[in-house]
Parts: structure tokens; C-alpha cells; sequence
């Protein structure tokens, strides 16, 4: 793991914020989902964060790749372009999935020359694939409980498993082929059940789609929402394996291809923020330091993942007591904690740093009151 010690020097070397990307905790990450989900391809969620650096780690240790844009499609594809193509667009069929149910016309017309697969949830888009992209695969998404995620999705995608069939053979009455089904559980799932509904609730839809006449299914797509490590409550990522494992081999037969888009797991613990204080005050008797990096930059996933993201400093100060980080921007919403356990006596030009922060973070970050992101740097590529 990257020491305190060589973040301080990337900091004096390329200057602050940063957000530092570990590249063999990446590959790290990939072993470890291989070796205990043996029987799962994995699809690199880009979305988590899309740096065509960490794509290209992955696409070298073998992974797959879950896209949901034409942008985040050509990153994969950036890897692939120099192949001949018939071994590339077999690569595509087998490796990517673009995992967004709602597609524009437009991005259907690009998709089709590729033949990848395809997902939705809706007789319109059965319609709008059938015109545009006739030459996709499909896989059906249903939704399923997200009880206990920490961002649910189910209130925005899945078809209802009652009417899964009916899509089914509408697409294949239309002449497109539904590869699969697919489900997300929503986010930084710790409640492992919704994977065990889930998987279960996709078996019963297979077999009822095999006693409707529709026998053609060859895969699940058991989607994301592999937690991260952020603290002692998550529990151990073998433990929730192995209910995967004893479900997937009791409901489904080997020649079932099982897929999975693991964003967050591969990504969180591989990144880590440096930021440096350039203001400090006493409000209401707290400490609090001003830094330069914040929810509009590194630390969005505050805002947008519901994520907290804890700053540690790089020296013993004083006892430790609560204080208050904001980020440099205008705006008051700015405000990375107000319950920080850190030292009050921290000089200004100081830095900290914040572990686990790889994913959903610099990915969304903005220039918003004109401060840039923060800058990028690779380690152990």
C-alpha cells in the first residue's frame, strides 16, 4: 500500500489537491473479486471512475467493462481499436456491456456498427433498439429490492418481474435476441439478502420464460453494488461470495454465463486524496480549516453518493477534538464535515489526506467557482 510517507512527497513533487491512484491495489481489487466469485465475469463499472488510465490496468489483468455512454464506450474501445475486425467486435460481444436502459436514437445509430449488448426495461426502447441498433444483443433489466443500499436505484430502472416475459417476447416477436436478464441492488449493498432475492427472483423468470417457449437466455447479469471496505460494518467480501456462489450454482446450470459490474469495489480503496489547509478559524468554538479541494471537486461523492470520506492529518498534534473541514469554494454547501476528529493545533500550508476515495469522486468533479480538479497522478502502473 502507498505509505504517508510517499503521499507527502507526491504532494511537494506535483503540488495539492490530488487525488492519487493506486494501480496495484486495482489489481489487487480484480484478484481478489476473481478468486472468490470464480464462476463471475466481471464488468468494470467506468462510471465509478472513468480514467483511461485504470480502464487500460484493467482491460491488461483481463476484466470486462460495464459502459452507460458513447464516451465511456470509446475509453474501452481506445484498448481494442488495432484489432482486426472480427476478433474485435467479438471481443465487444463478449467484454462490454452497456448497461443503460434509456438510450437516445443517436447512441443506438453509433452502437449498431459495434453489436454489443444492450440493456433496457420498457416496450419503447424494444421499439427504439429494433430501429436504430437491430444488430444488438439484449438483456433485459428487472427491478428488484434495494433495501438497506446506501443510493437505490430500483425507483428508476428494472421492469416489474410480473411483465419481465412480456418483454421478453415482444423483443423476440420484433426479431432481436434477449441474451439475458440483468439487476442492480442498489449501491454499497450491505444487506446481502438483496442479492439472494435477486438472483432468486431472475430464476423464476428464466423458467417462466422457457414455459413460454422462450429458450434462447444464456446469461445473468447480477449488476453491482459490491460494498468497499469504508469501515469495521461492512462485512468481509467472502462472506457475501459465498451466498452468491451457493445461489447462482443452485439456480443456475453451467452453461449460464454469470456477469457482474463492480465499480465501487474495484476502485474505492485505490485512491487517495491530498489536500492542503489554506484557512483557518474558530466558529462557535470549533477549529475549523479551509482546504482546497471539496464537494464540488474530489469530494462530490458527499453530495452525490451519500458518502463520507474522513481527513486524517500527517502529524500528532494536540488530543484530537471535532472540527469543521471546508471546501474553497464561495459556496456554503462546500463543507467536506463538521465532525472531524483531528488535531486543532494544524498550521495553514499543512496537508491531509483522505483514504477509500476512489470511487464516485474526482469522476464528478466540476469547475464550478472556477476551481479546477484536482490534479491526477498514477502510482505502480
Amino acid at each position: 500500500m502507498i505509505t504517508k510517507n510517499q503521499l507527502q512527497d507526491l504532494a511537494r513533487k506535483h503540488g495539492t489537491p490530488l487525488f492519487i491512484v493506486d494501480h496495484d491495489e486495482i489489481r489487487r481489487n480484480y484478484a481478489q473479486f476473481k478468486k472468490y466469485l470464480p464462476r463471475v465475469q466481471a464488468y468494470y463499472a467506468v462510471k465509478a471512475e472513468p480514467l483511461p488510465e485504470i480502464v487500460r490496468t484493467l482491460y491488461k489483468a483481463g476484466a470486462s467493462f460495464d459502459v452507460a455512454s458513447m464516451p465511456e464506450f470509446m475509453i474501452v474501445h481506445e484498448n481494442i481499436k488495432k484489432m482486426p475486425d472480427k476478433k474485435r467486435l467479438a471481443w465487444i460481444w463478449d467484454k462490454i456491456i452497456y448497461a443503460n436502459p434509456i438510450k437516445a436514437p443517436e447512441t443506438l445509430r453509433q452502437l449498431n456498427q459495434y453489436r454489443p449488448l444492450v440493456t433496457y426495461d420498457n416496450l419503447e426502447e424494444v421499439h427504439k433498439i429494433k430501429k436504430y441498433a437491430p444488430h444488438a444483443g439484449l438483456v433485459l433489466r428487472i427491478r428488484v429490492p434495494n433495501t438497506g443500499a446506501v443510493v437505490e436505484l430500483s425507483s428508476k430502472f428494472g421492469a416489474a418481474p410480473g411483465e419481465a416475459v412480456d418483454l421478453i417476447l415482444a423483443a423476440a416477436k420484433l426479431g432481436l435476441g434477449v441474451e439475458g436478464l440483468s439487476f442492480h441492488v442498489g449501491s454499497q449493498t450491505t444487506n446481502f439478502e438483496n442479492f439472494v432475492q435477486a438472483i432468486n427472483m431472475a430464476a423464476d423468470i428464466f423458467k417462466e420464460a422457457s414455459a413460454r417457449g422462450y429458450t434462447k437466455m444464456n446469461l445473468l447479469d447480477i449488476g453491482g453494488g459490491f460494498p468497499a471496505p469504508y469501515d469495521n460494518t461492512v462485512k468481509p467480501f467472502h462472506i457475501l461470495a459465498a451466498r452468491i456462489n451457493a445461489e447462482i450454482n443452485r439456480l443456475f446450470p453451467k452453461n449460464i454465463e454469470i456477469l457482474a459490474e463492480p465499480g465501487r469495489f474495484m476502485i474505492a480503496t485505490a485512491a487517495t486524496s491530498v489536500v492542503r489547509i489554506n484557512g483557518k478559524a474558530v466558529r462557535d468554538g470549533k477549529t475549523c480549516y479551509y482546504v482546497n479541494d471539496g464537494v464540488y471537486h474530489t469530494y462530490s461523492g458527499i453530495i452525490f453518493d451519500h458518502c463520507h470520506y474522513h481527513l486524517k492529518a500527517f502529524r500528532k498534534g494536540k488530543k484530537e477534538e471535532i472540527c469543521g473541514v471546508f471546501g474553497p469554494t464561495c459556496d456554503a454547501l462546500d463543507v467536506i464535515s463538521m465532525s472531524e476528529n483531528l488535531p486543532p493545533d494544524l498550521k495553514l500550508g499543512e496537508l491531509m489526506y483522505s483514504p477509500q476515495i476512489g470511487a464516485y469522486s474526482h469522476a464528478s468533479s466540476t469547475w464550478f467557482n472556477g476551481f479546477p480538479p484536482a490534479k491526477v497522478v498514477h502510482v505502480n502502473r
